[in-house]
């Protein structure tokens, strides 16, 4: 017998209310304070509350939270009642999200044929992930039986995996109802969405974790698991119709992130800035100098830059910037107005999206404010910038933002800036 139902049993057949009458009774959880022992007199339309339930009854059926001292508390993640500890979206309890780092792209390549494509690996570990779509293609994701560079190297860019129905099929084809997501098993059983037929919407088991899968009406579905998943998946499309864009996003270690870059290559994925690698020209050894026939203007000097030093400016730009890191800076090209940085990413602070080892920086001017020296170690503090067309993705250096040299002592400054950030 459940603990309240138990509670509420004790008064079966002793009279209250001042009258000899006697009730049986049974939980109600209809009044306001689900803490509160009240308890419905069976074939009657009242209830009564006999007080407190004692301590430890849940606050109401399938609730986390328990009844103590008349409160309902629930456990964080360090199992204490009462206690605000949550998990960051790492799985760590009371974490700050910075023991993993956020994978969020969208697929756009289109095919030359129907069938499945591969869209991204998503590696053993993965938590929080997401798939979305509005077509009439369908996503898949296979379970790697020997490991994710196997499954990749075992289908290359824009091989078709065809599953046991086997078929090509047109683009000009039937049109089948929006799906999204084929669960196949290493020995090539699909779990979700194979051999070309429609799985029903609804919760799937794959890599040790519970995947959700939903249709909407019209062209859209969604894929979500809260992960972490046992082992590697691979996320599949199969195109029936020129692909619109697939949106996906997962969080990973930090660790598990350089494997995951490397076998995601394997897939063709293109970098954030496909720019080739450039420095600033070095004069020759014996140089000859042509004067030139018409004078050539001299730039106007670059004004001084105003002072961004204080504690403010340090917290504003941590707690409103997309990136936090200490950067090595190797190159730099003028262009126009605007000035590229290429700089090799030392240690990371603070990511809302992955970060690789080389980057370029780019400042909204000839005249960047504050310049940074070639072959010298900064802490920077960037924006996000991605063009509305989906060509560009850029890190922004704000024009007086937060540029400093890296220190001990500026490590010490960042690190206790991240603590007064708001959530």
């Amino acid at each position: 017998m459940p603990f309240r139902d138990l509670q509420c049993a004790l008064y079966n057949g002793h009279p209250v209310l001042g009258t000899q009458k006697t009730y049986q009774w049974v939980p109600f959880y209809g009044a306001p304070n689900q803490c509160d022992l009240n308890c419905l007199a069976v074939g009657h339309d009242f209830y009564h509350s006999f007080g407190r339930v004692l301590d430890g009854t849940p606050c109401s059926p399938g609730a986390q939270g328990l009844c103590v001292a008349g409160r309902c508390l629930s456990a964080g993640c360090d199992g204490l009642l009462g206690s605000d500890a949550r998990e960051d979206r790492c799985g760590r309890c009371g974490g700050a999200n910075d023991s993993c780092l956020f994978v969020q792209r969208v697929f756009r390549d289109a095919g030359a044929f129907a069938g499945y494509w591969n869209v991204t690996l998503i590696p053993e570990g993965a938590r929080h992930i997401r798939a979305a779509h509005r077509s009439r293609n369908h996503l898949g994701i296979a379970e790697s039986e020997g490991g994710g560079a196997a499954l990749a190297a075992r289908i290359p860019r824009g091989g078709r995996w065809q599953g046991r129905g086997g078929g090509q099929g047109h683009f000009q084809g039937a049109r089948a109802d929006p799906s999204l997501a084929a669960l196949m098993g290493g020995d090539g059983r699909y779990v979700l969405n194979g051999n070309w037929a429609v799985s029903p919407a609804g919760t799937y088991e794959a890599a040790g974790t519970r995947v959700i899968y939903t249709r909407a009406t019209g062209p859209e579905e969604t894929l979500r698991a809260a992960g972490p998943t046992s082992e590697d998946l691979l996320l599949q499309v199969l195109l029936q119709e020129p692909n619109p864009g697939i949106e996906f996003e997962f969080w990973l270690p930090r660790e598990r992130y350089g494997p995951f870059q490397a076998q995601a290559q394997v897939l063709g994925w293109s970098p954030r800035q496909p720019q080739p690698r450039e420095v600033d020209p070095q004069p020759l050894e014996s140089p000859t100098v042509i004067p030139p026939r018409t004078p050539i203007p001299t730039p106007e000097p670059c004004p001084p830059c105003p002072d961004t030093r204080g504690r403010a400016h340090r917290l504003l730009h941590y707690c409103g910037s997309d990136f936090v890191f200490q950067a090595r800076v190797l190159g730099r090209v003028r262009q126009a107005q605007e000035t590229r940085y290429e700089v090799r990413v030392q240690l990371i602070y603070k990511n809302r999206s992955p970060l690789r080892a080389l980057e370029y920086v780019w400042a909204p001017s000839r005249c960047p404010c504050p310049p940074l020296g070639l072959h010298r170690d900064y802490l920077l503090a960037t924006w996000r910038l991605i063009s509305p067309d989906g060509t560009q993705d850029r890190l922004l250096l704000p024009h007086a933002g937060y540029a400093r040299l890296w220190s001990p002592a500026e490590d010490s400054r960042v690190r206790l800036a991240a603590r007064h950030c708001p959530l």
